[in-house]
């Protein structure tokens, strides 16, 4: 009988595990040097921050330039702003929104929005919803007059007296007289 010597299979020979048990010890162990570098890192970075963070600090309480002040007073006005919005009802928010679009998009008067916001035909909202909106949207409201005045002018060729009859009228734009009289006044020729 001839007896041929089997391999075993590499998995089952000592020195595979051997290896094996290096790797995965020097894998784990790197990996925690990794960790602790990259931590040491973190804090170093922290301490620079913070570092740069007194010297700002310092540094704009020692100057007394107008800039800085305005630009700190400004930063705190935001401050407020944003916590004041976060305050406002979803209504309030909801009415603004349409506000901004009705003052800049359709050039609506004061008046006319107002009516538009609350109207049971138009946006129904609140009085106070309207109101809010009527108070802080950011329009123009000459400049709508004028708007609305070129609209009536070039569109339905009227003239400059029945235009500003229709933009102060409270069945048309209800805008009021002086923002009707800017419009007049800066129709184009």
């Amino acid at each position: 009988m001839n007896k041929e010597k089997v391999k075993k299979p590499i998995y089952k020979r000592w020195w595979f595990w051997l290896i094996a048990i290096i790797i995965v010890i020097g894998i784990a162990s790197g990996g925690e040097e990794e960790k602790d570098k990259a931590k040491e890192n973190k804090d170093v970075e922290q301490e620079k921050v913070q570092d740069e963070e007194k010297t700002t600090k310092t540094s704009k309480e020692e100057s007394d330039e107008p800039e800085e002040v305005e630009e700190k007073e400004e930063k705190e006005k935001k401050k407020e702003k944003k916590k004041e919005k976060e305050d406002i009802p979803k209504e309030y928010e909801s009415a603004l929104k349409k506000a901004e679009t009705y003052a800049n998009n359709m050039y609506m008067s004061k008046a006319g929005l107002y009516e538009q916001l609350t109207s049971e035909y138009g946006e129904n909202f609140s009085e106070e919803a309207a109101q809010y909106a009527v108070e802080n949207v950011e329009a123009d409201w000459k400049e709508n007059a004028l708007q609305k005045a070129i609209i009536y002018q070039d569109d339905m060729a009227m003239s400059p007296n029945a235009i500003y009859d229709q933009l102060i009228s409270e069945y048309g734009e209800k805008f009021t007289e002086e923002e009707a009289q800017y419009a007049i006044d800066n129709l184009p020729k």
